[in-house]
């Protein structure tokens, strides 16, 4: 290594501004080269060969230390980055990160619009702190990867080792459009959360409930490595999870303790458009409580296989998107509890206009990757 690129890269590291902390989550995901999306406050980026390596401290030396991470293996990898001032720097390394909950947890605002955007499962694989030109805080064995080969000029295999990326692909060519979708979302997630500190008690309320529904569908994916890979002594937890997120959401302070499962169901199923659907996803929620109540009662559910169990986990995984996205359309609009208008829309087609009009117009003007089977129907 030449001198004195060794010696500039020293003088700079001594120098330079005191960068501000940032933190960044690695997606199991594939995006298209350049992403660079705004979520409120974060960034949702891939970056270059070179972008990363002006990150690193002393980038002349990097590679050269030991445990150095191969910046190849997580070049155009997608990232959400937030600032982070409070968090501190120093050269010591952080092996586990005790300082608040769980990453998908913590940075569910941010997260939320992508899993809205695709039914493919999306996850955090690792999260670190970089401090620019200070600190890049990722340790090699964080970053799931491969081995492939590939042939080489000669013919000859080659074996290197890659990112996983999982089923989560963004197509170059949807990229505008995950970007509008994404905007779009992420201004209903703030119309809605800007209630958390108003004086009204309903806003405070649906700011709440919006964030335990997002915490539990998040903490589900996490847990579900494909459609077809659950830890069977968790699949019953994932289930009590997207329930949880039903209740959240749907639930109204006026209900009868004993109609809760009714009204859910009824609810879930006024915010889908044509009756095959309504009817689907009222059995859909139906079986869910059932399988809850057995579950929470200490009882195990018995008549399916495990085959059969993780195909009702994708299927309520689905339903649970979708009652979401629906919720975040509908709620930011009315300055009232969701609940009574979808008893009504239950009760007279009257007011189905209410629910289906800005459900339309959002599905027209910013799809997510595929629209719903109810809205290409009508």
């Amino acid at each position: 290594m030449p001198l004195t690129e060794v010696a500039d890269s020293f003088v700079a590291f001594c120098t330079g501004p005191a960068p501000v902390p940032e933190r960044w989550l690695l997606l199991n995901a594939d995006l298209p080269r350049g992403t660079r999306i705004q979520l409120g406050q974060y960034t949702l980026q891939t970056f270059t060969l070179d972008e990363l390596r002006r990150r690193v401290p002393m980038p002349a030396l990097h590679g050269l230390q030991p445990r150095s991470l191969d910046l190849d293996l997580i070049t155009d990898a997608p990232f959400l980055r937030v600032p982070d001032p409070g968090r501190k720097v120093t050269r010591r390394p952080t092996w586990f990160d005790f300082t608040g909950p769980r990453a998908e947890a913590q940075h569910w605002q941010a997260l939320l619009p992508l899993i809205l955007w695709d039914s493919e499962l999306l996850r955090v694989d690792s999260a670190f702190t970089v401090a620019r030109g200070r600190r890049f805080d990722l340790n090699p064995n964080d970053v799931p990867a491969t081995i492939k080969s590939y042939p080489d000029p000669h013919g000859r295999e080659q074996e290197f080792e890659v990112r996983d990326t999982g089923d989560f692909h963004v197509p170059a060519t949807d990229l505008a459009a995950l970007t509008a979708f994404c905007t779009s979302i992420s201004s209903k997630i703030d119309a809605v959360m800007a209630g958390a500190a108003h004086q009204r008690r309903i806003l405070n309320r649906r700011a709440r409930r919006l964030e335990r529904a997002a915490r539990h569908l998040l903490a589900a994916y996490q847990r579900t490595y494909t459609d077809g890979t659950v830890w069977e002594v968790e699949a019953d937890e994932l289930h009590l999870d997207y329930v949880i997120a039903l209740e959240a959401l749907l639930i109204s302070p006026n209900d009868d303790r004993g109609g809760i499962a009714h009204n859910i169901r009824s609810r879930a199923s006024a915010l889908f458009l044509t009756p095959e659907r309504q009817k689907t996803v009222g059995d859909i929620v139906q079986r869910a409580y059932a399988a809850r109540s057995t579950y929470v009662h200490g009882d195990v559910i018995k008549n399916q296989t495990e085959r059969e169990k993780l195909e009702e986990l994708r299927t309520l995984r689905l339903l649970t998107r979708q009652v979401i996205l629906r919720w975040l359309v509908l709620t930011p609009s009315d300055t009232d509890d969701l609940a009574p208008l979808l008893d009504d829309a239950a009760q007279c087609t009257s007011y189905r206009d209410r629910i289906d009009q800005p459900l339309r117009e959002f599905f027209i003007t910013t799809p997510p990757s595929s629209r719903p089977a109810d809205i290409t129907a009508v």
